[in-house]
Parts: C-alpha cells; sequence; structure tokens
C-alpha cells in the first residue's frame, strides 16, 4: 500500500477530489480529509469531535463508514496548532487517537505525527499539516501501489496545490517546520495568505 496525499486551498475542491477518488473505485475507508474550519465548511447535525481522549478517534472511524460516502461522515475535530478542523476517514480517527495518547512510538505526535506513521514523508507531512493550519483542506488515499500514479493524478486534477510552489512561498518568510504549540491562524490571516497566493499566479 501507498499513501498519496494532495493539498487544495479550497474545500469545494478537496471534495471533489475525494468524489473523484470515490468515482474511481477507491473505498471510502482508504480516503481521509482533513479541512480547516474557517472554509465555512458546514457539519451541522453530524456531531462535534473533541481530540481529547482515545474516544474520539473510535467516533470518527465510525462516521468514516457512514452511507453516502466518505462526505457523509464529517465531524469536527481540534488539532493543536491548527485549531477546529472538519475532518472524516481514517487519517482523522488516527489524529484524535494520537491526541489521546493512542498513538505510541515515533518523536512527533499530532497531526504531523498521524501522516508520518501512515507512510507520509515527515518533511512532506510537516508541509500538509502546515497547509491545514493556514487554511487548506488535505485528502490522504492508501491505495495499493499499482494504483498509487493513477490516484495521485486524480488528487491533482483537482486543482491540488502546486506543493514545490507553495513551500517556497512558506520557506520565503522563514517557515521551516509545522509547530503544534503555534497559534492557529485567524480568519484575516487566512485571507491574507489566499490573497498572498493567488499574487503570485
Amino acid at each position: 500500500m501507498k499513501t498519496v496525499t494532495g493539498l487544495y486551498d479550497s474545500y469545494d475542491d478537496a471534495r471533489s477530489a475525494v468524489k473523484a477518488l470515490e468515482d474511481a473505485g477507491i473505498p471510502s475507508d482508504d480516503i481521509s480529509i482533513v479541512s480547516n474550519k474557517s472554509d465555512g465548511v458546514d457539519v451541522e447535525g453530524q456531531g462535534s469531535y473533541a481530540a481529547e481522549g482515545a474516544g474520539s478517534g473510535a467516533g470518527l472511524g465510525a462516521l468514516a463508514g457512514a452511507a453516502g460516502g466518505l462526505l457523509a461522515g464529517l465531524g469536527m475535530l481540534a488539532i493543536p496548532g491548527v485549531g477546529p478542523v472538519v475532518a472524516a476517514g481514517w487519517l482523522a480517527a488516527t489524529v484524535a487517537g494520537a491526541a489521546g495518547g493512542a498513538v505510541a512510538g515515533g518523536a512527533v505526535g499530532g497531526l504531523v505525527g498521524a501522516m508520518v506513521s501512515s507512510g507520509v514523508p515527515e518533511e512532506d507531512a510537516h508541509f500538509y499539516a502546515e497547509g491545514i493550519r493556514r487554511g487548506g483542506s488535505v485528502v490522504t488515499a492508501r491505495v495499493d501501489d499499482g494504483r498509487a500514479a493513477e490516484a495521485k493524478a486524480i488528487l491533482d486534477s483537482s486543482r491540488a496545490v502546486d506543493i514545490a510552489n507553495r513551500r517556497a512561498l512558506y520557506a520565503e518568510e522563514g517557515w521551516t517546520r509545522f509547530d503544534e504549540a503555534a497559534d492557529p491562524y485567524t480568519a484575516q490571516q487566512i485571507a491574507a495568505e489566499r490573497a498572498r497566493y493567488r499574487s503570485r499566479l
């Protein structure tokens, strides 16, 4: 199995990527989405899951199997350094479990640790976590080795962020790695970030 990941500035683009993966026959159980709540994602009536205690992971894991595909199981989760997110799937359950101390081994915990334990290189995991902190959405899929290129192409076709370009923008301001002790971005900071990205296109 390989883990493929895409970062999106818009929840709608991330949602399109999830749907395209499901339409290609990748099971919902093997797909995850984590989106900064600042994007106005509405999960009314779908429950709220604070990242406190391993039981949160079980709740999100159960939601992931809900009828209607992965997106029918969106729930709220609080991630240190990011703040409130809307999430569903196996990665969200792993993050919730990590917050409750359920993920052991490895020096990095939380969102970065959950991604690293699923096969995302640590440098990339820091980048994706920072992307969510700055208002983005991450879609991750676990696929057979033979479908990795196909799944990555699907993620990229849904307006995924150019990782090299975005990482360079972060580095210009001195960023090196995600800091879960940092304050989450405010809505105003996220709006300023998005304006900066658009100006660099």
